[in-house]
């Protein structure tokens, strides 16, 4: 009886720790309410407890262990209204439960189609990298860099300077890789290249990147063949409020970040900005930075069928560089003895008497090498000139040293986009841009004064010696003891500059034909002119400088000039310039562009199908300032009013098709394939050369063929999300191109002559894994394998019919790989969430399989010669690992939240070949007779440990 008594009260007094001790799970999805799209990286928590969870790219999420009964479940992510919802958890099993969050800011679903911006239920490969992840990684490096986290994607920063970055996707580089903010395609019109330094800080003002690989949903002529990265920036908010970021970093880098927003006013109006300042020493050598970034963007309701946008971004900065790559040896002796061939640590020469081996021929200089620059007097006070955003006379950045190489550049955008609804069905959206500014890199001119390099110094390559030249552009001998005029500069700074402006429309007109069915036709209309000339920028202690290049006459007593200016006369009078003065070139070339499309889309709950075909046409023009019409007798030379030479290609038209479907095969298994059929127009200067006045008579486009099937599942209860894809693309006819000149002597004609057959396939896998098994722990990883390689050998005929000659040129390139970008990619990202509010995340790169960049044309087959079909040089793998954290400070002062970063970049500290070129010009040592070696390549070394950690102060 008592024993009875004694079980009741114990289990009076235990039922309740019993009962509470009871848990469930939480399961469910965030979705954008508009677009009903998953919504990564919000957060998920179970108020008044720590537990809590981030969704993952489907915007999936699960919490375990949470209390049976009543709870309050809250979600907030940036950009979106937070939501609080009640729940009862069931002890027994797993709840369900699903938030639909609205915009906090003004409509942004109108500018994602206008951008073309995959979705779920776009057949293509794709990836977005969200605003709460670029914030979490990126640690104010150049905004490609972000993207090394996706399958076939291959970012590096080059040199090391600011805004120095380049990016390849599938073994394209960027020229292939089409990049758009806002919409617009933002690639050099010219050469199709990104110059990042245009638009460094505009990572602040990022709302979202999708990187859609391979021929993509673009429906712009756009060289999206790699793939294309569409960048949005951050819409207007609808509530006010701001942010301040104060960043820290190695070589003494600052950084410091406002950004604010107005609020809706009116219900119509609402304004953002933010605005950039960054400084630095530079990791690299001399490779210090001065830039600002702005951003604006501004929204306007007219009412319920009219709105406007106008996007205002730009970067003016300067900054040195590190132009020159170098053999390995120049930066770690002991790395390139590992990766150097035996023989070539075993071989050793004899040069007057002096042992030398690769070592001594390129002595170590350190990893954070740079040849650009060298130590000048305090005592020489010349100015220097440069165009940005006015003229300007300046002192140099520093008195202790020059860098030969400094590029600077100030590139504004300005959209302005308007958005009309016609009707229920019918939608149009347009956007005009302007794009223009002035800039250009900096390097040096005529004879230069150069420090020795190599046996029995101790410098790898050549330096300047800028107090050697400053005291011979002021003496009355010139380098050689040869006669000049006191104060005539043979060897100074110049500017390459480039001045251009760009202006556009895109217009998309949506019908829906059904619900169903819609479709969308749209134009493209572009026009650019781009101006090019060099000028002087330091006269190093001369008084003047001559347009020409300047040599010792045969007699050695008087001086020489090839004059590039053929309007002037051939004097030194004639020829003299300032500081500032036009030299060398002075070209104006222009581009026109028109491209016309059209797609339709069909989309049902099962499955979806799409297609659009597009026509676009282009147009070159050149005029040479320098140079006069009259001297030219070619057919395609005409003169301008002022007699100058000048240049009109006709116009050149492409056409372009994709196609693709999506069958939705459960509700977590969707698969997709897509075929595409593109050409590309060829650049510029494969059109007209503007050295040797040519004009191609006959060119071909480029053709890209592309297939591409994937597989999209998510398992685990939705804890395990996976995407993967095979590719298949063809790339026809690769643009070769060379000159020919006909006839006899100066009077023969110059033309340009593509090369056929000069072809290559990308094939590939590709896959994207995200698992969070708890919430504490989440893993995601991103694999691909890649088989780039040229198919055939190139050819040309190219036939004089007035000599009745034939002439055939071929190039050995059949079974060689395709290089610039590793063909193995892996990269693992784990991160963890021990308490409320804190990210510590730790990714792994490794790279593979990866062979040295080489020019096809360096394999030309020549007669009586063995053709060189040797691969080219394979760079070793690597892998490195960058840290990262974010804190949301748990302390509210004055209403302000806090948050803290930190980043740790190669934190192993690494050494490793991050770029490469194959059988160097410059800095091959060839000591073994082999062309294709590791001591033959010329090399950028990956960028050694650095940190990056900041405040963030929202207001």
């Amino acid at each position: 009886m008592r024993s009875t008594r004694f079980l009741c009260v114990l289990l009076a007094l235990l039922l309740p720790t019993l009962i509470f001790a009871q848990t469930g799970s939480i399961q469910g999805r965030v979705v954008d309410k508009t677009a009903g799209d998953g919504i990564i990286g919000a957060n998920v928590v179970i108020v008044g407890t720590t537990l809590g969870a981030a969704t993952d790219e489907n915007g999936s999420f699960i919490i375990d262990a949470v209390p049976a009964g009543a709870v309050q479940v809250m979600v907030s992510v940036i950009g979106y209204s937070k939501v609080t919802r009640d729940l009862n958890v069931s002890s027994t099993g797993v709840t369900k439960i699903s938030f639909q969050l609205e915009r906090e800011t003004l409509e942004l679903g109108a500018l994602e189609v206008l951008a073309s911006r995959a979705t779920r239920t776009t057949p293509v490969a794709y990836t977005n990298v969200e605003k709460i992840e670029i914030e979490l990684s990126l640690g104010s490096r150049d905004m490609p860099m972000v993207l090394n986290t996706t399958p076939s994607v291959y970012a590096t920063e080059q040199g090391g300077g600011a805004g120095d970055a380049r990016v390849s996707v599938r073994g394209f580089n960027q020229r292939n890789v089409a990049v758009m903010i806002n919409g617009v395609p933002v690639n050099d019109m010219e050469n199709g290249w990104v110059y990042w330094s245009n638009w460094d800080g505009v990572a602040d003002a990022t709302s979202s990147i999708q990187l859609q690989r391979g021929l993509s949903a673009v429906n712009l002529a756009a060289p999206s063949i790699g793939g294309t990265m569409n960048i949005l920036t951050d819409p207007t908010a609808l509530k006010a409020g701001g942010k301040f970021k104060q960043e820290f970093g190695n070589a003494g880098f600052l950084k410091s970040t406002l950004s604010y927003a107005s609020g809706l006013i009116n219900d119509k109006f609402a304004v953002s900005g933010t605005v950039v300042r960054k400084t630095g020493d530079g990791v690299i050598d001399k490779a210090w930075t001065d830039a600002w970034a702005y951003y604006l963007g501004l929204s306007y309701q007219a009412n319920k069928n009219n709105r406007f946008e106008l996007f205002a971004l730009g970067a003016p900065q300067r900054h040195g560089q590190m132009r020159y790559a170098q053999n390995i040896a120049a930066y770690d002796s002991a790395y390139a003895a590992d990766v150097f061939d035996k023989s070539v640590l075993q071989m050793a020469g004899d040069s007057a008497g002096t042992k030398y081996d690769v070592f001594s021929v390129f002595p170590e200089a350190g990893r954070t090498y740079n040849e650009n620059w060298n130590t000048v007097s305090k005592d020489y006070k010349g100015k220097q000139y440069y165009y940005m955003y006015g003229e300007k006379e300046v002192d140099r950045h520093d008195p202790n040293f020059l860098n030969e190489s400094e590029n600077y550049f100030h590139k504004p955008q300005v959209n302005l986009n308007w958005y009309l609804t016609i009707n229920d069905k019918m939608r149009l959206s347009t956007v005009a841009y302007f794009s223009g500014g002035s800039g250009g890199g900096t390097g040096t001119f005529g004879d230069i004064k150069w420090e020795s390099a190599g046996l029995g110094t101790n410098s790898p390559s050549r330096i300047a010696d800028w107090d050697q030249t400053i005291a011979i552009n002021q003496d009355t001998l010139n380098r050689k003891g040869k006669l000049k005029p006191a104060g005539e500069s043979v060897g100074f700074l110049r500017n390459s500059v480039n001045r251009q402006w760009t202006i556009g429309a895109i217009s998309k007109l949506n019908f829906d034909i059904s619900e169903r069915l819609k479709t969308q036709i749209g134009i493209d209309w572009r026009t650019a002119e781009i101006m090019h000339y060099r000028e002087v920028r330091d006269l190093l202690g001369g008084d003047y400088a001559v347009n020409g290049a300047y040599v010792n006459s045969k007699t050695g007593a008087d001086r020489y000039y090839k004059y590039y200016d053929e309007f002037k006369d051939a004097t030194v009078d004639a020829n003299k310039v300032g500081l500032g003065g036009k030299i060398g070139y002075n070209n104006t070339n222009t581009i026109d562009w028109l491209g016309l499309f059209g797609q339709a889309e069909y989309k049902t709950n099962l499955f979806s199908v799409y297609g659009m075909g597009g026509f676009s046409m282009i147009k070159y023009g050149l005029v040479d300032h320098f140079k006069k019409a009259e001297n030219y007798t070619e057919s395609y030379i005409t003169a301008t009013d002022d007699g100058e030479l000048e240049i009109i290609a006709d116009w050149i038209s492409a056409v372009q098709f994709k196609t693709g479907g999506l069958y939705k095969i459960t509700d977590n298994m969707e698969a997709f394939a897509n075929f595409g059929y593109v050409e590309k127009v060829p650049i510029l200067d494969n059109i007209i050369d503007d050295v040797k006045i040519a004009l191609a008579p006959d060119p071909t486009n480029e053709k890209f063929i592309s297939t591409e099937m994937g597989l999209n599942f998510r398992a685990l209860s939705d804890k395990l999300a996976t995407k993967m894809n095979l590719y298949d693309t063809r790339w026809l006819d690769r643009n070769l191109v060379r000159a020919v000149t006909t006839g006899q002597g100066s009077s023969g004609d110059t033309d340009l002559i593509f090369l056929t057959g000069l072809n290559q396939y990308h094939q590939g896998f590709e896959l994207e894994v995200a698992y969070q098994p708890m919430r504490l722990f989440r893993l995601d990883g991103a694999f691909s394998y890649g088989i780039w390689k040229y198919t055939d050998d190139a050819d040309g005929v190219y036939k004089d019919i007035e000599n009745d000659t034939t002439y055939q040129y071929t190039y050995a390139v059949k079974d060689l790989m395709v290089g610039d970008m590793p063909q193995s990619i892996y990269a693992f990202t784990i991160s963890v969430f021990p308490i409320k509010g804190l990210t510590v995340a730790a990714t792994m790169n490794y790279y593979d399989r990866f062979w040295a960049n080489w020019d096809p044309s360096s394999r030309e087959i020549k007669s009586g010669v063995e053709p060189d079909r040797e691969q080219n040089w394979q760079v070793p793998s690597y892998s490195k690992i960058d840290l990262h954290m974010k804190y949301d400070i748990p302390v509210n002062l004055l209403g302000l939240g806090l948050q803290a970063y930190v980043h740790v970049f190669n934190a192993l500290d690494a050494i490793y070949i991050q770029d490469a070129v194959d059988n160097s010009q410059y800095n091959a040592f060839k000591g073994d007779g082999k062309n294709h070696a590791a001591d033959d390549a010329e090399v950028y070394i990956g960028m050694p440990r650095r940190i990056n950690f900041g405040l963030n102060i929202n207001f």
